[in-house]
Parts: structure tokens; C-alpha cells; sequence
């Protein structure tokens, strides 16, 4: 399979687009919720759209993002866009193929790649197919892109094949040809059109077979196009290279929430997880999506319960341990949320209500990613499992950063011994800009504050040059 190799490098941020920015009023359903004041329902909606995404892309490159995956962005009915009606046309309220093109330019321009979701599994009971189906029943030549159990066609509750059992998300026939042509048309025409990936939804329940064609359909356009899918638990059957390059890393996401922030894990047992996720990944590490958090989830700081010494930790798992971080858009500004639809609010762009520790975190280890190899590599070596503590080494060649974590109480005294090979006099706190001297091969943390992370990097030279 090629490999794109630019992922290995990149910083992923994932935007909703109807939440993220509204750059374009004349385009907004009627009776759009107030961006500041209202919470989002499962139905409302707040006037978000691509030139909104185009209009903050200066937003994208302070963060450090260099590729941002979207939720779907083509003609739907819902603020969501996972019902589909027409997979060749952008939603009017998101605007139309030339803002598409202007925000592939202007995010090309940031050298920023662009990720869209294909929501190949189903469609939304509006699609031009299904509705063909509704008024001709068996004589409709899409009668078997569906699985529908008799007619006239009936929603409540549905005779028909559905996902997750949404009447209005009626599931496609992907082992029909017909179906399996139309598709990788779709993921043909915008890979075309400029985009640089595809994101799949649920692909566990479509025909397994689709996925293999839809590689060689897309890498044939783009051979450096990505391919992820969304696995929320095994993921073997995605690890040899026939389908995609990589998988949403929602298994290290739960293993970092159970370290950082619910105390369900000791250092001993996270740092095992984590071994245990790279021997098992191998080299499909380098193209795994870590995620704290995404439209399907409730928000970090919200599972933190306001923690936000918690929530630092967990950002500093998920941007300094190997795979490729994805930021989910108002994480790295601390919005709240709870589950679907609350992790859905508007971003908030008022900086004075921007959190600065979550901030400075996520832009401060954006920025040492970009410049340490060390934290692009798949090298982790534990240095210290102690309680709470998990102190482990990332290394790439020359290049050597170092990693302390403790989500439990103060340490008193801690020692932790420096990595062989470096003899650095002092190494600096990249979150802090604190300088801790080496004594006899060891840093001394005197105390090791409860609730804290360190990100260090050795320093060379005179203590004041």
C-alpha cells in the first residue's frame, strides 16, 4: 500500500462544520440558535459553513494543525450531515462547490490537507435513490441498494435496513455493484476536486469488500491520499494494509481518560496499554488518529469534571505519545460539553473565555512536535512507573524529549533517571520553561507536584547561554 507519508508529521484537527464558524449569513437555515447564548439540540441549527473554516483557517495554523478532517459536509437534512441526499453537492447552507474550492486553496495555501468523511454505509431516507424506491417500490430500479423488508415502505417503525436503528438512515446494499460503482465514484470525483483523504464512517458495517476497492480507486488518483476508518474497539481486521492506513485511536483514548482522569489505572498498567497497543499496531502506529475527544463523545473537560490539571495530563499523553494526535475543535480552548448534542456547541471565539493553561498546553506540544522527531517516532522508553508516576523517554536518533506524568498526589521527593546516551547538565520544561540541573545521572523533583506534567528537553552549553 503507499503510504502517505506527511500523516507521520501532521497534526490532525477536526472541525463540525455547522458549529465551527459562520462565515457566510446569506446561506443560513432559517431560524438559526444564537451562537453565544444557545445550546445545541439534536435539531437546531447555528449557521456554521466552509467559509466560516476559511475565514479562521488563521486559527488552524495557531493551534499547529497541517490537516483537518471534517464530519460530512454534502446535501443533508440535518445539522449533521450523516443523512445524505445528494453525495455530489455540497450543502447549501454550508455553501457550494466554489467555497469547496476556495477552502481547499486557502487551506492548501497553509500547507494544510483536507480529510472528508465517507458515509458510505447509509444514506438519509431523503436520497434521491431511496426516495425513487418510496414511490415505486419494487419496480424502482434502486429497489436493491436498500435491504427493505416489504412495501409501501414504512418508518415506524422501519421495514427496511437502517443504521443503528434511525428510520431516516436507511442502509445501503454496499455488496450490490451498482451501489459499490456509485460510491467510489463519490471518493474518485472529491479526491478530484482536491481533497486529500477519506475519513470512514462506520466501515465495520458495510461489505468488507468495498473498503479495498475504494483504496485502489482513491490511491490511484492520489497515491499519497489517507485512508482512516473509525474502530472504536478491535482493530485487526484494519491493520494489514489492504483497506486503510490507519484507524481513529479510540482504544488509547479510553486507556489516557482511565490514567488521567478517572484513576482507573496506575502507571504500571497505562504504560503496559500502551505497549501493548504498539507491539499489536506495529509500523500502523505512524497513521492511528489519537483522540481526546470528537463529535460522538463528551468533551475533555467535561469528563475531567473541571479539572484542568487532569485535562493537561491527558493532553500531553495524547500529543507526546507515538500515533498522530487530532485535536477536536474547542478542546484546545477548553469547551465544555456533554455527550451528543452538547459536544456540539458553537466555538467559542472570544479569547477572554479561552482556558490558557489548556491552551498554552496544546500549542506549546503542537509546536515540540513539529520540531522534536523524537515525538514523531514510535520509541517510547519508560523511565519511572511509580504509584501515579510514568516517566518514559521518546527518542529519534540524536533527538531525545522526555515525558513525566502524575495524575495522583504530590510526590515528596522523586528521582528519575535520565536517558543513556544523553549528557545534558540540565533539561528545560517546554509547558513551563522551569530548569531542572542533572545530579548523578538523575533529575529530582522536589516535590513532584500532584496533578502535573513535564515536557522536557535537554539543554547543552552555559546555564545562562
Amino acid at each position: 500500500m503507499t503510504e502517505p507519508l506527511w500523516v507521520r508529521d501532521a497534526v490532525f484537527y477536526q472541525i463540525f462544520p455547522e458549529r465551527f464558524a459562520n462565515g457566510d449569513p446569506s446561506n443560513d437555515p432559517s431560524g438559526v440558535a444564537n451562537w453565544e447564548h444557545d445550546l445545541p439540540t439534536r435539531a437546531n441549527f447555528f449557521g456554521g459553513d466552509l467559509a466560516g473554516i476559511s475565514a479562521h483557517s488563521d486559527h488552524l495554523t495557531r493551534v499547529g494543525a497541517t490537516a483537518l478532517y471534517t464530519t460530512p459536509i454534502f446535501a443533508a437534512l440535518s445539522n449533521h450531515k450523516y443523512d445524505t441526499t445528494d453525495y455530489l453537492r455540497i450543502d447549501p447552507a454550508f455553501g457550494t462547490l466554489d467555497t469547496f474550492h476556495e477552502l481547499v486553496q486557502t487551506l492548501h495555501g497553509r500547507g494544510i490537507r483536507l480529510v472528508l468523511d465517507a458515509v458510505f454505509n447509509h444514506c438519509g431516507d431523503s436520497f434521491w435513490a431511496f426516495q425513487n424506491v418510496i414511490a415505486n417500490g419494487r419496480q424502482s430500479p434502486y429497489w436493491d441498494w436498500f435491504y427493505i423488508g416489504g412495501h409501501p415502505i414504512q418508518s415506524d417503525p422501519p421495514n427496511y435496513q437502517t443504521c443503528g436503528g434511525a428510520p431516516f438512515l436507511p442502509k445501503l446494499n454496499t455488496s450490490n455493484p451498482e451501489v459499490q460503482k456509485y460510491l467510489l465514484d463519490v471518493a474518485a470525483y472529491w479526491i478530484e476536486q482536491g481533497a486529500d483523504g477519506w475519513r470512514l464512517d462506520v466501515p465495520w458495517k458495510a461489505d468488507m469488500a468495498l473498503w479495498p476497492k475504494v483504496r485502489e480507486r482513491v490511491l490511484g488518483i492520489k497515491p499519497d491520499a489517507y485512508l482512516v476508518s473509525e474502530v472504536w474497539r478491535g482493530v485487526s481486521d484494519w491493520l494489514d494494509g489492504q483497506r486503510v492506513h490507519g484507524v481513529m485511536n479510540y482504544r488509547l483514548r479510553a486507556n489516557i481518560l482511565d490514567y488521567a482522569i478517572f484513576d482507573h489505572m496506575d502507571a504500571e498498567d497505562f504504560a503496559y496499554e500502551v505497549d501493548y497497543l504498539l507491539r499489536e499496531y506495529g509500523d500502523r502506529a505512524y497513521y492511528h488518529l489519537n483522540l481526546l475527544g470528537s463529535h460522538d463523545t463528551p468533551r475533555l473537560l467535561t469528563l475531567s469534571r473541571r479539572n484542568v490539571q487532569r485535562a493537561v495530563i491527558a493532553i500531553t499523553l495524547q500529543l507526546t505519545l507515538p500515533g498522530t494526535p487530532m485535536i477536536y475543535y474547542g478542546d484546545e480552548i477548553g469547551m465544555e460539553g456533554d455527550n451528543d448534542p452538547d459536544c456540539r456547541r458553537p466555538m467559542v471565539w472570544d479569547e477572554r473565555r479561552w482556558n490558557p493553561a489548556i491552551w498554552q498546553t496544546t500549542t506549546r506540544l503542537t509546536a515540540a512536535r513539529h520540531e522534536h522527531p523524537a515525538l514523531r517516532s514510535l520509541h517510547v522508553e519508560p523511565l519511572k512507573l511509580w504509584n501515579g508516576v510514568f516517566a518514559y523517554a521518546r527518542r529519534a536518533a540524536d533527538d531525545v524529549v522526555l515525558v513525566v506524568t502524575n495524575p495522583r498526589s504530590v510526590q515528596p521527593c522523586l528521582d528519575i533517571s535520565v536517558p543513556e546516551g544523553v549528557a545534558a547538565p540540565r533539561w528545560r520544561d517546554i509547558l513551563s520553561d522551569t530548569v531542572f540541573p542533572v545530579t548523578n545521572g538523575h533529575l529530582r523533583f522536589e516535590p513532584l507536584p500532584a496533578q502535573s506534567a513535564f515536557v522536557l528537553i535537554p539543554e547543552f552549553g552555559n546555564a545562562d547561554g
